[in-house]
């Protein structure tokens, strides 16, 4: 299996194959509306901005599994994300990170990209980098700053 092998479901409802994003570089992040890190929406959208024309993109995935953070519809955590921070890299559907229900991209990521501790996720704005090539590069924990990942993505954008 690889980051190609998955999809999941678009915050609108569409079925994404990760394989449409082969020959890009990749930052997936598990997101909440109401954490105390969600300002962070603010630095990943000004990530995406720099480096959308470089072949980089930002994939969003809401999670209410840490301190109901994010207990809103698709569509409620999709317009919070569009109206308070402008949002506009791809957003998917409220998923599991954890637990026997996790989503299997998260699984796999977690399988690639060991934690501290143990492989769970800790918490909202936990992070993977991916490579142009679907390899799983990098794990960052939630309170690193997206802004401060970026010597990491112009390294897998300057290959």
């Amino acid at each position: 299996m690889n980051f190609y092998d998955f999809s999941a479901i678009e915050i609108n409802g569409q079925e994404i194959s990760m394989k449409d994003y082969k020959g890009k570089v990749v930052l997936i992040v598990n997101t909440a509306s109401k954490c105390g890190l969600t300002p962070q929406f603010k630095d990943l959208e000004a990530l995406y901005k720099e480096y959308k024309d470089r072949e980089f993109e930002i994939l969003g995935f809401p999670s209410n599994q840490f301190a109901n953070q994010d207990p809103g519809s698709n569509e409620e955590i999709n317009q919070f994300c569009q109206l308070n921070y402008g949002v506009t890299f791809t957003m998917f559907e409220k998923i599991n990170v954890n637990g026997t229900d996790s989503h299997p991209l998260y699984k796999y990521l977690k399988s690639q990209a060991k934690g501290i501790l143990n492989n769970e996720i800790k918490w909202n704005f936990t992070k993977f980098l991916i490579d142009a090539d679907g390899n799983v590069i990098k794990r960052y924990s939630p309170k690193k700053s997206p802004l401060k990942i970026k010597n990491d993505i112009e390294k897998l954008l300057n290959k």
